[in-house]
């Protein structure tokens, strides 16, 4: 895969569109501008992968802020702890996922399944294998999904439990307002509650 390279837009940066033809203005007047925006641009600053990676993990972060405290907004009964972290993708650092938090719920013939809730700033499809992300499709459009964990004793970290389902998923949506459903369905306690989440 060719590796991106990404540059810095300033804030007065125009687009090539609302450039004047200083040209024809030269041909119609006689006169030539002096005015700094007629001359040619500062050459552009190319940014590292690094800072790229930066960017996105601050966009990220506040994304997973402002959800967090969507879902901790809706009833006083279903709260969930704040665990919010980052990680961008290889190559394409301007591409990256975000973990908001995590529980346990029991649902269906599944009794205490724990999970963990995300969201990315771009829509892929949700593999099986060891590559989590496949046929990911930058359209800067988000995707909210959960997955089922479970501790893994080798490495001493949390693995998806694909036993659960085949790739561990126990939703994926673009929609922001279906995400919040299911999450809150996850967080429900009680079958009453449930029912109030399910009407919504």
């Amino acid at each position: 895969m060719p590796k991106f390279r990404y540059f810095a837009l300033k804030k007065n940066d125009a687009p090539p569109s609302a450039l004047k033809a200083v040209h024809s203005e030269f041909l119609r007047t006689g006169r030539i501008s002096r005015r700094r925006e007629d001359w040619v641009a500062e050459e552009r600053r190319y940014l590292t992968h690094e800072e790229v990676a930066e960017r996105t993990g601050r966009k990220l972060e506040a994304a997973g802020e402002t959800t967090h405290e969507r879902i901790n907004a809706f009833h006083r009964s279903i709260r969930f702890p704040k665990l919010i972290f980052h990680r961008t993708l290889e190559n394409q650092p301007h591409l990256g996922y975000c973990h908001v938090t995590a529980a346990r719920t029991s649902f269906a013939r599944f009794a205490d399944v724990k999970w963990a809730f995300y969201l990315t700033n771009f829509f892929a499809d949700i593999g099986g294998t060891e590559q989590f992300f496949e046929r990911i499709r930058p359209d800067f459009s988000r995707m909210y999904f959960a997955v089922a964990i479970q501790p893994d004793h080798d490495s001493r970290t949390m693995a998806i439990d694909r036993s659960v389902r085949d790739n561990g998923v126990l939703f994926r949506t673009r929609d922001p307002k279906e995400a919040l459903k299911n999450v809150l369905m996850l967080g429900a306690r009680d079958v009453e509650l449930r029912k109030i989440i399910a009407a919504l």
